[in-house]
């Protein structure tokens, strides 16, 4: 259990540009040795048929090593990124905020809730079936900005906050009829279009993290700062998880659970597929053409913003390909925190997504800011529990989020099976 002392610690452990650029120098010096290594396995196999089983294992090596220096720099970035809590002028200035934060401070602490209640109350912010009090704002503001830059699939979807249960999203399955008519001919009565509804309710996500009394005690310790760091991980992994693949009883629906169909008999409601022709793996000859066709089974207007979505190891496979000028079709960032990309294309790691096993849809790619969609119901709730967990205190933490696809044109999957 990490205590709120070595919490503190970490957030002023800011990291400063030397360590930043250091990672990031060993960062791309691991990428050097990827591509001499690998260079020489290609070799092998134009001279032979086979690679060498030394210089294979060396590959491997390096993709790990690859992997983990990325894993640094990435987490170099965030702790760079993470402002102190309550730095916000407009906030601070707000006597309304600063009261609030500081009734919650003393929920936390002590569990005097009288003044958060009063507040609450008074904003008309209680809510019978919610358990627990508001986190203040700028603590919430906090937490999902974590989140973006953490959880993979919300850094990239479409996020839309609100008020209530649920969010309904209506489109036209037909619009009205269209034609070309003369200046005096007569217009004939279109017809209406037809409506359906895209429904996104929003399910309860919960973390739970624990500090000591003596702790809480502890006056230097920022409880906004902490609470935000304690949750947003176990955030972001229950998040990942449902956005790719949650099956929508009690989570989000994620976009591999929809129905999927080969691109050329794609329908409304289903995500299309092309298929690499081979069982669990590229194809031997071209391999990288599967992922051109990929980039063109989308439409024009959704490749601006598209992202490849894949895992690490499928990532590693597709690190490895090269195009006929014999350039690697995987970039690494151009500066620290920035992402790495596929044919100009940004990738997304999501851990979440399927290995290339045996008809899997191991890589998604589209524009996910149109095609899949993030409701976030307002406000993060904490209930505080002494009695639970004798001596430690419980705090137990929730918000509600929902998801779905929107636009099941915009995004599109690459299915390693022979058809």
């Amino acid at each position: 259990m990490t205590g709120l002392h070595d919490r503190a610690a970490e957030t002023k452990a800011v990291p400063t540009d030397g360590e930043l650029g250091a990672a990031f120098s060993d960062f791309m010096g691991a990428f050097e040795v990827f591509k001499e290594t690998n260079d020489r396995r290609l070799g092998d196999l134009e001279k032979r048929s086979s690679a060498d089983v030394v210089t294979l294992e060396k590959l491997d090596r390096v993709d790990q090593a690859l992997d983990a220096h990325k894993a640094r720099v990435d987490e170099l970035v965030l702790k760079a990124r993470r402002p102190a809590i309550g730095g916000d002028a407009a906030a601070v200035r707000s006597g309304v905020t600063l009261e609030h934060k500081a009734a919650f401070e003393a929920y936390v602490r002590a569990g005097r809730d009288h003044d958060l209640k009063g507040l609450e109350t008074k904003a008309l912010t209680a809510a019978s079936d919610d358990a627990g009090y508001l986190v203040p704002e700028e603590v919430d503001r906090e937490i999902g900005r974590r989140l973006a830059q953490i959880s993979p699939i919300r850094g990239i979807s479409g996020v839309r906050q609100i008020s209530g249960t649920g969010y309904k999203k209506p489109f036209a399955t037909s619009g009205p009829a269209a034609g070309w008519v003369g200046e005096t001919d007569a217009r004939p009565e279109t017809a209406a279009p037809v409506l359906r509804e895209l429904v996104f309710p929003t399910m309860e996500l919960y973390a739970m993290p624990a500090a000591t009394a003596t702790l809480l005690d502890d006056a230097a310790i920022d409880i906004g700062q902490w609470l935000a760091e304690e949750i947003d991980q176990a955030f972001a992994e229950q998040e990942g998880a449902a956005f790719v693949t949650g099956d929508g009883d009690k989570k989000p629906t994620g976009f591999l659970a929809y129905d999927t169909v080969a691109e050329s008999a794609w329908a409304w409601e289903k995500l299309g597929y092309l298929a690499t022709g081979v069982d669990a793996a590229f194809p031997a000859a071209d391999p990288g053409d599967v992922l051109i066709d990929l980039v063109y089974a989308l439409k024009a207007g959704y490749r601006q913003n598209a992202s490849f979505v894949m895992n690490r190891r499928t990532q590693a496979a597709v690190r490895r390909m090269k195009d006929g000028d014999d350039t690697y079709l995987w970039q690494p960032p151009a500066v620290p925190g920035g992402t790495a990309s596929l044919m100009n294309f940004a990738v997304v790691e999501a851990e979440d997504m399927p290995d290339m096993a045996a008809d899997a849809m191991a890589i998604a790619f589209g524009d996910f800011r149109r095609g899949y969609l993030i409701v976030d119901r307002m406000g993060v709730r904490v209930l505080r529990d002494p009695y639970s967990a004798k001596p430690y205190i419980l705090f137990y933490t929730t918000k509600r989020v929902g998801g779905g696809v929107q636009d099941f044109d915009a995004i599109k999957l690459l299915k390693f099976g022979e058809s």
